[in-house]
């Protein structure tokens, strides 16, 4: 199976492996680098795309992984407030090295070492997401309650709502 996706792609599905999660990465035909791409290649709603955005602790310097629903944007003081310290921006070579994938298709699974994990609590909502897998046209899907148990991470709102 693993054996015909791109290599990141293949470390993704290895790690789903390694956790006895029966989800199985896919390959798409276009591009789901963003939320909106994702939702269009997949035929799903774009709050159903589980994506992963990666902060660093502004303190410690540490990898502060977010997994947002498609269509919410972070509220990096709620984040920061969970994670103990503000968060500032990851740029791109941070996000490799933290997660050894590009931005565009981080996962929120198979990283070299643990990353401090955040799930929007929105995500709970749906009986299927859909996740990056370790490439811009990589995904898979799941059902969001098994994030958490993936991810080491923690369910909580990660946006306000719109006022």
């Amino acid at each position: 199976m693993s054996e015909h996706l791109p290599p990141s792609a293949a470390r993704v599905q290895e790690a789903l492996r390694a956790h006895n999660a029966p989800f199985r990465v896919v390959e798409m035909p276009a591009s789901t680098r963003t939320a909106q791409e994702a939702a269009a290649a997949i035929g799903c709603s774009v709050p159903q795309i589980a994506k992963s955005i990666l902060f660093r602790g502004a303190a410690t310097g540490k990898a502060i992984l977010v997994i947002a629903s498609g269509t919410n944007r972070v509220d990096e003081k709620l984040v920061a407030a969970r994670a103990g310290e503000p968060l500032a921006k990851a740029s791109a070579d941070f996000v490799r090295e933290s997660t050894g994938y590009v931005i565009g298709g981080v996962p929120p699974i198979g990283f070299p070492q643990p990353i401090e994990t955040w799930i929007d609590a929105d995500l709970l909502q749906f009986t299927e997401v859909w996740a990056a897998a370790g490439t811009p046209f990589a995904v898979f899907s799941l059902d969001p309650n098994a994030l958490a148990g993936l991810t080491g991470g923690t369910v909580v709102q990660v946006s306000r709502a719109a006022s």
